[in-house]
């Protein structure tokens, strides 16, 4: 499909990002464009594997939907595919083969389901909270097709087939998760809280509130994997918000750079009371500014008592806000919270919000400069973008309330 032939408003594809169609196409032209170099090919429809363990729930047919556990066609330590800790260090093609590797077989249920679940339902949801990787066997009513999950939320994920029988060996369950399986009085909102002050990654927490497995026991719905995530990153950094405000100002202004794999991260830590923006500035070429001539920015922001709406900008608002979260809590400190990604040509492949988040993370793992104005931290921030300094700070809600002096509850 050529590039210059689609004609679609290039401020459409940022808000869009392949899941709401408001090019009024029945298809993703983005999608369809990207090409995968390798797509791990299994004709078969006998798979014997060891699954991280590895789950994905889908949202079509809502509330009648398909849940997927997945495994590779092979069988050893297969926790890195599931691990988030390790993503970023692997290579960018090598994360994506992996988790296309993962080859999804697919049962249908109803969301309230969970509240009740059947036998078949039940080992699903128990191995896929195991803490080490589980041998399964899985008999396909066809060989896989090639409908393989490139989402901005989710992780990559392979193709997929009905499933006409499973079996499940060797699985030890978390017992942090075990704990919150078995409590049918816990909130689900307070088990994901809990799960993470015990330890227990982003990626495993969203996985149980996507099968089902949290919550008052007449309550629970299996929830799709792309909103499970988005709850768990909302849920958990807005408890950490509760935390900060309570912590005196920072009183001088911090800045972080990272840059990565055609990614700019900057972060901006400014005294004040709490606030946050998150902005992405897509350049020609990338996977949501595929067809456009110029860069697009798109940015969301909350004031001190936070958002009403969800942001438009999408799931990674609070991915990357609960990386900063993070940082701050670590700090014992409080204050405005400045986050810009510049994302340049060549970067076209969604990997899902994990992407934001972990390096989000590594970005406030460095050492940061130190300025005692917005300006002169801005001109720093000046020297790494591509973009001029003076359209970010146009875009930035958070820039204005610093330059007006007003450090408003508004």
């Amino acid at each position: 499909m050529a590039r210059q032939l689609i004609k679609i408003p290039p401020e459409l594809c940022i808000k869009c990002r392949g899941s709401k169609m408001l090019c009024g196409l029945t298809y993703c032209p983005v999608n369809i464009t990207n090409k995968i170099k390798k797509v791990y090919s299994f004709p078969g429809n006998n798979i014997s594997g060891s699954s991280p363990p590895s789950l994905f729930v889908g949202k079509y047919g809502y509330p009648k939907i398909g849940v997927y556990p997945a495994l590779p066609p092979f069988k050893g330590d297969t926790s890195y595919m599931e691990d988030e800790t390790k993503w970023l260090s692997m290579g960018i093609n090598d994360f994506i083969e992996a988790r296309l590797s993962l080859l999804r077989g697919k049962i249908n249920v109803n969301i309230n389901d969970a509240k009740n679940p059947d036998y078949k339902l039940q080992e699903i949801q128990l191995t896929s909270l195991s803490e080490k990787p589980v041998d399964i066997e899985m008999i396909t009513e066809k060989s896989f097709n090639k409908n393989i999950i490139i989402d901005e939320n989710s992780t990559p994920m392979g193709p997929s087939s009905s499933i006409k029988n499973i079996k499940y060996d060797n699985y030890k369950i978390d017992n942090r998760i075990e704990k919150v399986y078995y409590d049918n009085d816990l909130k689900a909102d307070n088990a994901m809280i809990n799960l993470y002050k015990n330890g227990m990654s982003i990626n495993n927490i969203s996985k149980a509130l996507s099968i089902g497995s949290m919550g008052i026991k007449n309550n629970r719905k299996i929830v799709p994997t792309r909103w499970s995530i988005t709850a768990a990153d909302k849920n958990i950094s807005d408890n950490i918000v509760d935390k900060i405000k309570d912590f005196s100002s920072i009183d001088e202004y911090y800045v972080y750079i990272r840059n990565i794999n055609k990614n700019l991260f900057i972060g901006i830590l400014a005294p004040g009371n709490w606030m946050f923006e998150w902005g992405e500035a897509w350049f020609p070429g990338t996977t949501w500014n595929y067809f456009s001539n110029d860069y697009q920015i798109e940015l969301d922001y909350e004031n001190y008592y936070g958002r009403k709406t969800y942001p438009d900008i999408g799931g990674c608002y609070y991915s990357s806000r609960l990386g900063v979260t993070e940082k701050f809590n670590e700090m014992k400190k409080s204050g405005k919270a400045i986050l810009w990604r510049e994302i340049y040509n060549g970067f076209n492949i969604p990997l899902g919000v994990w992407y934001v988040r972990d390096n989000i993370r590594e970005l406030f793992k460095a050492k940061p400069e130190k300025f005692d104005n917005i300006d002169n931290a801005l001109k720093y921030v000046s020297k790494f973008t591509k973009i001029n300094i003076n359209e970010w700070a146009k875009k930035s809600y958070n820039i204005k309330n610093i330059k007006s002096n007003l450090d408003v509850f508004l």
